[in-house]
């Protein structure tokens, strides 16, 4: 298996043992990305919008670096410290992918790294 790992300095660096993204063949898998500022790697003041924001900049980044985009996610998954923020995704999500979506989940979870509110990560399919 041929793995080419991703890294790129436009999004928040690695907080554990994991790559930014892994690229194997035509598909790319980014990993969670949380609303870090790449720059000072502290989470993003405001809103939870601010912070789905951030977090879609932060994967927009990633995929750039793959020599992609957004367009090319086929799966999404988001993680919500409170599901009453799902409007919120939708609406932020709709700034950065457009129709067709890409398949997606939303799951409720406890707490997230550094406090955040919001973790989504994504699989891309690349052209051939």
């Amino acid at each position: 298996m041929n793995r080419h790992f991703i890294e790129t300095a436009e999004a928040p660096q690695a907080i554990g043992t994991y790559s930014q993204a892994v690229k194997v063949g035509n598909t790319v898998y980014l990993s969670g990305q949380i609303p870090l500022d790449p720059k000072t790697m502290t989470l993003v003041e405001g809103d939870i919008a601010a912070q789905v924001t951030r977090v879609f900049e932060n994967l927009r980044a990633v995929a750039a670096a793959a020599g992609s985009d957004l367009a090319h996610a086929v799966k999404l998954t988001c993680y919500l410290t409170d599901l009453d923020h799902f409007p919120v995704v939708n609406e932020v999500m709709s700034r950065f992918i457009e129709p067709p979506y890409p398949a997606r989940a939303v799951v409720g979870v406890a707490a997230l790294p550094k406090g955040a509110r919001v973790e989504i990560d994504a699989i891309l399919i690349l052209p051939e």
